[in-house]
C-alpha cells in the first residue's frame, strides 16, 4: 500500500472527487487501514500533534532587560568605579541598573503560551475504522488514510476530505471567521477556493454542530490547516513598540553625546591643563552619570503600569506593559468582523411580503426591539403573524438566558427567528400548546428546507415551512395577501427583494404555508413537500454592528485613525455591514483571492484605499498586516479566533476578545478586551496618548537636569575651579528627586482634546526639535542657578562642602518649580487652578522636600555624601532664585504664545497625521 504526500496546499484535496481521493491515499472506505498499515503511516508522518515552541528561561528573560545600550555605559561607569576602589560610587550605579531589570523582568509577565493553546485545541480521541471494526483510538495516532466517524458535538480530530455527508454543519468561526455554521458536502469545489469555501473538509480543531459524516483522513499535525497557523504564528516575531524604538534610537543618541563631551573633556584636562589621570577619569565618569537619565526606565515603567491601571477598569486588560503605549501611537485598526464590530449573533433585520416591507431592530438573540415599516411602528398584518407563527414552530434551536446573556442551542439562524417573533408580540408556549407538532421533516443541507406539520384543537392541520428562497419558491403557486386571502405568486417580485436583501449582506430564508395538506403523520420525508404552498413571505438575517463600534469608529476617525475591516465572510455581507460601521463605501471590498493575485507593492497600494477585505486566510491578514506597516502605519489587529492569532502577533498591538475570543488569540495578543466591545478599543487609545504624552513630558522634565548637572562638571574642568557636585550627588539627584518628581508627571490627567488630534507619526522622535531647545534652554538656566548657588556661598567663606550642599539643594529647587512649567507644553502655568488637575502634585512636592531636608541634615546622609548642614538664613535666597527660574521658563513660554511662526513650528511636530485624515476622507 503506498502512501502520498498530503500536504494541504498541493494536492488540492478539495478539489478532487471522493473516489480519486480514496485511490490517491489507498484508503478504504468500509475497512479502514489494517494495523500494520496504519503504524508505517504513523512512522512516515508522525503523530497526529503539533510541535512545541521553544522558550525562553527565566534567566535569558533576565538578561535581556540589561540589552540597553545605557544600561551598558551605566555599567561601564559602574566598573570603572569598582576598578578605582570607589565601592559606594559603584555600588549605587549597580544598584539602579539591578532595580531597572528586576522591574522590567517582573512586567515582562508570563512567557509567549500561543502554541501550547493551539495544541489544546486538538481533539483527544478519534472514532476511527481500522481492521474492519469500528473503535475510538487516541487522535494523536491518526494518521492519512485513516476512516474517521463524525457525530453532532464532536471536534474534528485531523483535516478530512469528506465522503460521506448527513445534514453536516460544523462551527468554523475560530478558523474562517465565519458568522454562522458551514453547511458540508462532499461535493468537488475550485481549486482557487478560500478556506471557509472549501466545503467538503472537515478541519481540525473544529466542532461540528449536527449532523454526521465519514471522512478521510488527508492531514495530520502540522500540514492541517491548524499546524500551518501554528507554524505562522511561531515564526511571526512580535516587533518593538514605537516608544521601545524611539528610547533605543534615544539612548544610541545619548551615548553618542556622552562619548565626545567624554573625548573632549579627557583631551583638555589631560594635554591642556595636565589634571591627574584619576582625579580627570572621575570627572569624565561623573559627566556620564549626570548626562543618563538613570530614573528614566523606572518612570516610564510607572506610567505604561499607571495606563494599565486605567485601561482594566475600561474593559482592557493589558498583557505587557509596552502595548499601553503602542495604543497611543496606533493610526489604523484592522478589525475582524464577526464577535468584534458585531454580536456573532444572528438576528432577524427585515421581513417582506407581497405588499410590504418590514425593518426589525434590537440587538442580537435579545427580545427587546420593533417592527417598523418606513419608520413607524408596524401595522397588526395577517401576513406578519403567519411569520412569526413559522418562526416559533418550524424551528428545533433552544434559546435560553444564561447570568443576563442570551444564548442559542442549535442553530444559530434558527435561534434569531425566537425573538422576531416575540418583537411581533407572539408567545412560544401559548403557540406550542395552540398547534402542536405531530411530524416533522428535519433541515438537510440536500435538500436545503424544514417542514412541521402541526394539528390544531379542533383538529385542522397546518403544514409550515422555511428554507432556501430558490427551493421554497419553487413549490409555491400562490402567496399570502391577508387573513384567508392570496393571489397567485409573483415570483419576479420576490426574486427581486430577495436579491435586493442578499445584496444588504442578510441571509434570505423564505417562509410558506399550507393549510389542511391532507400528508399522512409519521411518515413524512422531503418528497412530501407539497408543489402548492403558500408564500408568506422573505426574512433577511444579519450578525448585527454593535451600536457602540459605531459610535467607537467615528470617534477613531474623528481622531485621525483609520479603521479597516478584515473578516472571512463574503464580500457582500463584508461591505454592507461596513457601511452601517461607517467603515469604507458599502461597495468595495477585495476578496481573499483578490489578494492572492497581488504582489506586495500592489498590495501596499491597495490597503491605502481600501478599507474592507473579505474572505480574507490567516495568510491574507498576515499580509495585510506587513503591507499597512510597510507604508508606515502603527497597526492595531483585533480578532477572537485562532485564524487572527498569527496578524494579531504580527501588528504592533494586537487585541484580542476576552469572551468570544479563544486562549490561542489572548496569549498572541498585547491587549485584551474583557467586553469584547471594539469601544473599548477608543478609550484604551485615550489612555494610550495620555501615557506618551506623559512620557514625553517626563523626558522633557528630566532631561533639563542632566543637562545642567553634565554642564557643571565640564564648566568646572575647563574653566578650573572646584567641582561644585560629585557623583554620588549626581546620583542622588538623578534617582531621589528627579525619579520623585517625575511620578508626578506619570499622573498627569487626560488633556481636553487627545482624541482630536492626529496619530503622531512613525518617525517623530521622542525628542523633537522644540524639545531639543527646551532641554538645552533650562538646562543653560538651571546651570545658571546652580553655579549662582555655588559660588555665593563659596564667596560668603563657605567650605566646600557646605557650597556642595547648597548646590544640590539649588539644582532640586530649580526642578520643583521646573515640574511646574512642563505640566504645559507653552501654555502658562502662572495659576493656582492651572495646577488642581493632579492631585499628586503636592504630594511629589512634599517628597523631594522631606528627602532633601534628610539630605542636609542627617548625618547618615551628610557622611555618605559629604554634605553639611545649611544656615536656615540660605534657604529664602534658594527659593528666590528657583522663582527667578520659573519665571525665566514661562517667558519663554510666552514668547513662543505670542510669536505665531515659532508656534506653528512647536505644534507642528502632531501635523503628521494629516495624512491619515486625507486618506479616510
Amino acid at each position: 500500500m503506498n502512501t502520498h504526500n498530503t500536504d494541504l496546499a498541493g494536492p488540492g484535496w478539495h478539489a478532487m472527487a471522493t473516489d480519486a481521493v480514496m485511490t490517491r491515499l489507498a484508503a478504504d472506505a468500509a475497512t479502514g487501514l489494517d494495523a500494520a498499515e496504519a503504524a508505517r503511516r504513523l512512522a512516515e508522518h508522525g503523530a497526529n500533534r503539533l510541535p512545541a515552541g521553544k522558550r525562553r528561561g527565566p534567566f535569558m528573560r533576565f538578561l535581556s532587560q540589561l540589552n540597553n545600550v545605557l544600561v551598558y555605559v551605566l555599567l561601564g561607569a559602574g566598573f570603572a568605579k569598582l576598578m578605582l576602589g570607589l565601592w559606594i560610587d559603584a555600588g549605587i550605579i549597580l544598584g539602579v541598573v539591578l532595580i531597572n531589570a528586576l522591574l522590567g523582568f517582573l512586567q515582562e509577565g508570563k512567557a509567549e503560551q500561543a502554541l501550547e493553546s493551539i495544541r489544546n485545541m486538538l481533539s483527544a480521541e478519534a472514532r476511527t475504522r481500522r481492521d474492519g471494526e469500528t473503535r475510538m483510538i487516541p487522535a494523536e495516532d491518526l494518521v492519512p488514510g485513516d476512516i474517521v466517524l463524525l457525530e453532532s458535538g464532536d471536534k474534528i480530530p485531523a483535516d478530512l476530505r469528506l465522503i460521506e455527508v448527513k445534514n453536516l454543519r460544523t462551527e468554523e468561526a475560530a478558523l474562517t471567521g465565519e458568522s454562522v455554521p458551514a453547511d458540508k458536502s462532499t461535493d468537488v469545489v475550485p481549486e482557487k477556493a478560500t478556506v471557509g469555501d472549501r466545503h467538503n473538509l472537515g478541519f481540525s480543531g473544529t466542532m461540528v454542530v449536527s449532523g454526521r459524516a465519514t471522512g478521510v483522513v488527508i492531514a495530520t499535525g502540522a500540514q492541517t490547516e491548524l499546524g500551518r497557523i501554528n507554524a505562522m504564528l511561531a515564526g511571526v516575531s512580535a516587533l518593538e513598540t514605537p516608544l521601545l524604538r524611539q528610547i533605543k534610537r534615544f539612548g544610541y543618541a545619548i551615548t553618542t553625546v556622552i562619548a565626545v563631551v567624554g573625548v573632549l573633556v579627557f583631551a583638555y584636562g589631560k594635554w591642556v591643563i595636565g589634571m591627574d589621570f584619576v582625579e580627570l577619569f572621575q570627572s569624565v565618569i561623573g559627566i556620564a552619570v549626570s548626562v543618563i537619565p538613570e530614573g528614566l526606565p523606572a518612570i516610564i515603567t510607572i506610567a505604561l503600569a499607571i495606563g494599565v491601571q486605567r485601561m482594566a477598569s475600561r474593559n482592557a486588560i493589558i498583557r505587557r506593559l509596552p502595548a499601553v503605549e503602542t495604543l497611543g501611537s496606533v493610526s489604523r485598526i484592522c478589525s475582524d468582523k464577526t464577535g468584534t464590530l458585531t454580536l456573532m449573533e444572528m438576528m432577524v433585520v427585515s421581513a417582506a411580503g407581497a405588499e410590504s416591507q418590514y425593518q426589525v431592530s434590537g440587538n442580537g438573540y435579545a427580545p427587546e426591539g420593533a417592527v417598523t415599516r418606513d419608520g413607524e411602528p408596524a401595522p397588526k398584518d395577517p401576513v406578519l403573524e403567519l411569520m412569526g407563527r413559522v418562526s416559533m414552530l418550524c424551528n428545533d434551536a433552544v434559546l435560553l438566558q444564561q447570568d443576563g446573556v442570551w444564548k442559542v442551542e442549535g442553530d444559530p439562524t434558527e435561534g434569531a427567528m425566537y425573538p422576531f417573533a416575540t418583537k411581533l408580540g407572539m408567545d412560544r408556549a401559548a403557540e406550542i400548546a395552540a398547534w402542536p407538532r405531530i411530524d416533522a421533516i428535519p433541515f438537510e443541507s440536500e435538500h436545503k428546507f424544514m417542514a412541521t406539520l402541526h394539528r390544531g384543537a379542533d383538529g385542522r392541520e397546518m403544514l409550515l415551512v422555511k428554507g432556501a428562497p430558490e427551493v421554497i419558491l419553487g413549490h409555491c403557486d400562490r402567496q399570502q395577501l391577508g387573513a384567508g386571502e392570496t393571489a397567485a405568486l409573483d415570483l419576479g417580485h420576490f426574486e427581486r427583494v430577495a436579491d435586493q436583501l442578499a445584496a444588504q449582506g442578510e441571509r434570505v430564508l423564505a417562509l410558506a404555508w399550507l393549510e389542511d395538506p391532507g400528508l399522512a403523520a409519521g411518515t413524512l420525508s422531503p418528497a412530501d413537500l407539497p408543489r402548492n404552498l403558500v408564500l408568506i413571505g422573505l426574512i433577511g438575517l444579519l450578525d448585527p454592528p454593535r451600536q457602540e463600534a459605531i459610535e467607537a469608529v467615528k470617534v477613531c476617525h474623528d481622531g485621525g485613525i483609520r479603521v479597516t475591516m478584515i473578516t472571512g465572510d463574503h464580500k457582500i455581507t463584508a461591505a454592507a455591514i461596513a457601511k452601517m460601521l461607517g467603515i469604507g463605501d458599502g461597495r468595495t471590498a477585495v476578496a481573499g483571492s483578490e489578494i492572492e493575485e497581488m504582489n506586495e507593492a500592489a498590495l501596499q497600494e491597495c490597503v491605502q484605499t481600501v478599507d474592507v477585505f473579505a474572505r480574507a486566510s490567516p495568510e491574507h491578514k498576515l499580509r495585510l498586516v506587513k503591507a499597512i506597516q510597510a507604508n508606515g502605519q502603527i497597526v492595531a489587529m483585533t480578532g477572537d479566533g485562532v485564524n487572527d492569532a498569527p496578524s494579531l502577533k504580527k501588528a504592533d498591538i494586537g487585541v484580542a476578545m476576552g469572551i468570544k475570543g479563544t486562549e490561542v488569540t489572548k496569549e498572541a495578543a498585547g491587549m485584551i478586551l474583557a467586553d469584547d466591545n471594539f469601544a473599548s478599543i477608543t478609550a484604551a487609545v485615550k489612555e494610550g496618548r495620555t501615557v506618551y504624552n506623559n512620557i514625553e513630558k517626563a523626558i522633557l522634565f528630566m532631561l533639563p537636569t542632566n543637562v545642567a548637572q553634565g554642564l557643571v562638571i565640564a564648566v568646572a574642568i575647563f574653566l578650573g575651579f572646584t567641582m561644585p557636585i560629585t557623583a554620588p550627588q549626581v546620583l542622588w539627584v538623578n534617582m531621589v528627586t528627579s525619579v520623585a518628581l517625575g511620578l508626578v508627571i506619570a499622573f498627569e490627567p487626560h488633556e481636553r482634546d487627545v482624541m482630536r488630534r492626529a496619530p503622531r507619526t512613525v518617525d517623530r522622535a521622542i525628542l523633537t526639535g522644540f524639545g531639543i531647545w527646551r532641554v538645552v534652554f533650562v538646562g543653560l538656566a538651571l546651570l545658571a542657578y546652580t553655579l549662582w548657588a555655588f559660588f555665593w556661598m563659596k564667596g560668603q567663606g563657605a567650605s566646600d562642602e557646605l557650597a556642595r550642599t547648597v548646590a544640590v539643594n539649588a539644582i532640586t529647587i530649580g526642578q520643583v518649580f521646573y515640574l511646574l512649567n512642563s505640566r504645559f507644553l507653552l501654555e502658562s502655568s502662572l495659576s493656582f487652578k492651572a495646577h488642581l488637575g493632579n492631585r499628586y502634585l503636592p504630594m511629589g512636592i512634599a517628597a523631594v522636600v522631606v528627602l532633601q531636608l534628610l539630605f542636609t541634615y542627617a548625618p547618615p546622609l551628610q557622611y555618605l555624601f559629604h554634605n553639611e548642614a545649611i544656615p536656615l538664613m540660605v534657604w529664602p535666597w534658594l527659593f528666590l532664585g528657583g522663582l527667578a527660574f520659573f519665571l525665566v521658563v514661562e517667558i519663554e513660554k510666552l514668547v513662543i504664545r505670542l510669536t505665531p511662526s515659532l508656534r506653528v513650528a512647536v505644534t507642528s511636530v502632531e501635523a503628521g497625521g494629516a495624512k491619515t485624515r486625507a486618506a479616510m476622507s
